[in-house]
């Protein structure tokens, strides 16, 4: 019987002005979640965008799946949070996330982290 994969927790910290490295992760993430983890997503400066309706941004990598299709299933679970301080200074607010996400502090990305088992991925 195959082990359950450990939770994980992935931190983007980045958005369109690093558009392969925010495609790993989401790649990361998505992949996670398909081979059965239970993941998080924590949004971060620019990052937050991924998380605003109609707002996402379009990498546009070559050979690379369309952002908005891996930020769709992590969406539909739950998993997407975005930086409470992150959202005031771009001035957004719950109203203008995906439904799905939240807004949330750093004490939530923390209590998460520091869960059993939990690995935490930075990009």
């Amino acid at each position: 019987m195959p082990a359950t994969p450990r939770p994980l927790m992935v931190k983007i910290t980045c958005g369109a002005e690093a558009p392969e490295r925010a495609n790993q992760a989401w790649t990361v993430a998505a992949t996670a979640l398909a081979a059965g983890a239970e993941v998080g997503v924590w949004l971060t400066g620019e990052a937050v965008w991924f998380a605003v309706r109609d707002a996402q941004p379009d990498l546009g990598l070559e050979h690379a799946t369309p952002v908005a299709e891996l930020v769709a299933p992590l969406v539909e679970t739950g998993a997407v949070v975005v930086c409470t301080q992150c959202a005031a200074r771009r001035e957004l607010t719950q109203a203008d996330l995906l439904d799905g996400s939240r807004i949330a502090g750093a004490a939530t990305f923390v209590e998460r982290v520091l869960q059993p088992d939990v690995q935490a991925l930075v990009y």
